[in-house]
């Protein structure tokens, strides 16, 4: 294994940077995070130890929103400016790679601050011998989104969720990247060779819709999924299998678990464990006292965890976050729990006797599929 790569990011604990920093970890081979804390723009010494420490830093932090426009301009092009005598200071020259906007072009104080700072890098690169890489990014939406602020579909969620109208004020056809596939984007001009001091390039769109046919889509996700229990139609690295999973983000913790309807009679009994529109793949597994199964997260896949027989106890925890949420099922009560996107989980026999447990997961089994990685909750 060759050097790894130290990377820090601004804006680390925010919607894109958070997804970003996460979406690294899974590359352990080649990257080294370099943590970053909102304070360090207000702490000399913090931000000085932190640009000597990365050889490319992803510049994310800025404000979108504001009541007044000027406050947004001045905040943003401060950011780079802080940035960037942090750079002289230490006498350090990483790479940064700036994260800008389609609004560049357009006429408000948040595009002219995005152009503006982008400006400051890239004459900071020529005057020092470094390299800028300035990524103009489309409509970004993905789990986690703060509503109101970072993006429209975030607040569609949110509304729904709460049993709210949202209302569509213009119809028009907006060009959409999901958080992953903006991630990758990010991580590809990390590893970029090239001998550009800057270079400034559009990132892709990977759809388009209109507003309208998204607010449908997620009221439907609604009635299927929250009211009736069941896993839309949402086919393999798709668009709607990234909307579903942005609107599942939005579902409170306490919607779990979720008792299944069971029928009996002189026979016995009869229990539904899964409906949906979509095909998978369907285990099950035994699990002796006291053992615990799992301690791994997915970042795309939708996994039903069903307990049938026995006790256990599921744990949940966001990975980058301590809080664990804990949630117990008894067979006798039979219930089912979905695995949230991003959430490491595991699954303990808490019981006297042998657990057992159905499973499903909305694609076929694939022992070569790297979407499954292993962290203890």
């Amino acid at each position: 294994m060759g050097r790894l790569i130290k990377v820090g990011i601004t804006g680390q604990k925010g919607f894109m940077g958070s997804h970003l920093y996460n979406f690294l970890g899974t590359k352990s081979e080649t990257i080294k995070r370099i943590d970053f804390e909102r304070d360090y723009f207000e702490n000399k010494e913090k931000l000085l130890e932190f640009v000597s420490s990365c050889d490319v830093i992803v510049h994310i932090a800025a404000m979108n929103r504001h009541e007044n426009q000027q406050v947004i301009y001045d905040t943003n092009v401060s950011l780079v400016q802080k940035l960037l005598a942090a750079c002289k200071t230490t006498n350090t020259t990483p790479k940064i790679i700036f994260s800008s906007s389609t609004q560049e072009e357009r006429d408000n104080l948040y595009g002219k601050s995005k152009r503006d700072g982008r400006k400051l890098l890239e004459a900071w690169a020529k005057d020092h011998k470094s390299k800028v890489a300035s990524l103009i990014i489309p409509n970004v939406f993905g789990p986690f989104g703060k509503p109101f602020y970072n993006s429209f579909i975030a607040t569609f969620c949110h509304q729904i969720i709460e049993g709210e109208e949202p209302t569509v004020v213009h119809d028009s056809m907006v060009n959409l990247i999901y958080i992953n596939e903006l991630s990758q984007a990010f991580y590809d001009e990390i590893n970029m060779k090239s001998n550009d001091i800057t270079r400034s390039y559009v990132v892709p769109h990977t759809s388009s819709r209109k507003v309208s046919e998204i607010l449908n889509l997620l009221k439907e996700y609604k009635k299927q999924y929250v009211e009736n229990g069941q896993v839309p139609k949402v086919d393999l690295n798709s668009f709607e299998l990234d909307l579903f999973n942005t609107f599942t983000s939005f579902i409170s913790k306490d919607y779990f678990p979720r008792n299944f309807v069971k029928h009996t009679d002189n026979r016995g009994a009869f229990v539904e464990i899964m409906r949906a529109d979509i095909g998978g793949q369907s285990s099950y597994s035994t699990t002796v006292p006291g053992i615990t199964r799992g301690n791994h997260y997915h970042t795309r896949k939708v996994e039903r965890f069903a307990v049938i027989s026995g006790k256990a106890s599921i744990q949940l925890r966001k990975i980058d976050s301590e809080e664990v949420i804990e949630y117990i099922l008894d067979g006798e009560t039979p219930a089912y729990v979905d695995m949230p996107i991003w959430y490491t989980h595991n699954i303990t026999n808490i019981g006297d006797i042998e657990l057992i447990t159905l499973f499903w997961i909305n694609e076929p089994y694939d022992p070569e599929d790297a979407d499954t990685y292993f962290v203890e909750v």
